[in-house]
């Protein structure tokens, strides 16, 4: 069994390493490849991979290590996959900043999938992505694509026209919110249980969790009534109390950003460096530890890794930091991480082990042009669309579950935020500039025109890769 991770040399790879070194889910993987454009920082998340690795050895909790490959070349790293774990960023966190500030500048919400960031995040990187795909279509056309890059949804639609139903996006979010539901209810609503399921639809940070069925009994509105309970619920804290129970429903916590948007802005603001810088800084000095310590890591003291565990535990501390008046609690921090879903999701395709997950899929099976709009998970939203929603894996594939009617004002800020995405999705593919401004103008949290030609020229100037594309 060969994994490739495309991004190998990103920060939270060793996580995944971690995972598979160990056999979480019960699955053995021979080989790793790690490829990654910048060698440097591919050459630094290999030695703290290595010194991971004889930890696990040392204190048993690995009988043996994948054999671990790195390359900076692409063909060469898919060649011959089983799995394709695509997690890359591109411009790196230097791209990010400008992604945060350009909006910021226009008092608008600086973040890096959500809003006007996100889609010049998404401009820059579907590109990038689509060619990917195209090289795995040649080099590895049965492997399956596990995409974690950002933002979610708008790639994995991307990459899907290419490759069609072998690529799934993933994102740690609502299965974390599940589980904190699951803790307070006592099982797991996924479980597969007689009886059990859960209703989550939406969009990737977009999404509600609108029924929790345990023993055929929806315990959701006990839940949303109960404020201790939702006291333990990040998000609903997040949103308050109050709103969530006016939803009927509980909300990813990115609608955080959507509903709350003049304060997130103003903290964001207010805040003495945006997270990309916050990371840029963190990370940058991490890495660049890391290339000053000779082969052994002898001068990088502590050891690459415990100064990448250090850094970890900061960055996960602060996530979200400009959403939340405290810091963030124990339990919401022990959600699995999209390692666990990533390796869960692998395992169920490659064992045929069932497995109920939320997952990005399209909204009709891709083999499936002509079936009618009744056919697919959201009748009223296009067949190629790309929804976040609970879906069963096993070795025949992912299966979308059936989903209630969406609620109006749901389906329309899905459609709205969608169509922004797919008009990007053009002028990315086409070199339009007009399709790019109709993306930024129409975005929900943007809804200017004037604002959205002020976008257009800000990330025009400020990314050589979007002023590339209207050459």
């Amino acid at each position: 069994m060969r994994l490739t991770i495309l991004g190998g040399g990103g920060f939270r790879v060793p996580l995944v390493y971690e995972a598979v070194a160990t056999a979480a889910t019960g699955l053995a993987v021979d080989e790793l490849v790690l490829q990654d454009v910048d060698p440097d920082r591919l050459r630094g998340i290999a030695r703290v991979i290595e010194g991971l690795g004889a930890e696990l050895l040392a204190a048993g909790r690995a009988a043996a290590l994948p054999r671990l490959r790195v390359t900076t070349d692409l063909r060469e790293a898919v060649r011959g996959a089983d799995f394709v774990f695509s997690a890359i960023r591109v411009g790196g966190a230097e791209a990010r900043i400008r992604d945060e500030r350009v909006a910021l500048d226009l008092g608008l919400l600086g973040q890096e999938t959500v809003g006007p960031g996100g889609l010049a995040y998404a401009l820059r990187t579907l590109p990038v992505a689509i060619d990917i795909a195209r090289v795995i279509a040649e080099e590895a056309p049965r492997a399956w694509v596990i995409s974690f890059t950002n933002p979610a949804g708008i790639v994995t639609e991307a990459m899907r026209a290419e490759l069609g139903d072998r690529v799934v996006g993933i994102c740690d979010t609502p299965i974390g919110l599940v589980r904190r539901v699951g803790r307070l209810l006592g099982a797991d609503p996924l479980s597969g249980a007689t009886g059990s399921g859960a209703d989550y639809v939406g969009l990737n940070h977009l999404g509600w969790l609108r029924s929790v069925h345990l023993d055929r009994t929806d315990r959701l509105p006990g839940l949303l009534a109960d404020d201790a309970a939702l006291e333990q619920i990040e998000e609903a804290r997040l949103m308050g109390l109050d709103w969530v129970r006016a939803e009927g429903a509980l909300p990813n916590e990115y609608l955080f950003y959507y509903r709350h948007t003049e304060e997130a802005i103003a903290r964001i603001a207010a805040a003495a460096t945006t997270r990309g810088e916050f990371l840029a800084s963190q990370q940058g000095a991490f890495y660049d530890g890391l290339s000053a310590a000779g082969p052994d890591g002898a001068r990088c003291c502590p050891s690459p890794l415990e100064a990448w565990r250090g850094v970890l535990a900061e960055r996960e501390a602060t996530y979200m930091a400009e959403s939340r008046d405290e810091e963030r609690r124990e339990e919401d921090l022990a959600g699995g991480g999209y390692q666990e879903v990533a390796l869960r999701l692998m395992t169920a395709i490659a064992t045929g082990r069932r497995e109920r997950m939320i997952l990005d899929v399209g909204n009709l099976p891709s083999g499936r042009p002509d079936a009618p709009a009744s056919a697919r998970i959201v009748p009223e939203l296009p067949a190629d669309l790309v929804l976040e929603v609970v879906c069963e894996v096993d070795g025949e594939g992912v299966r979308p579950l059936p989903v209630a009617p969406v609620e109006l004002d749901r389906l329309g800020l899905m459609a709205s935020l969608r169509g922004a995405e797919r008009a990007i999705l053009t002028a990315a593919r086409t070199g339009d500039r007009d399709a790019a401004w109709q993306g930024f103008s129409t975005h929900p949290l943007v809804s200017s025109p004037a604002l959205g030609a002020r976008l257009l020229q800000g990330y025009t100037a400020a990314h050589p890769q979007i002023a590339a594309l209207w050459r």
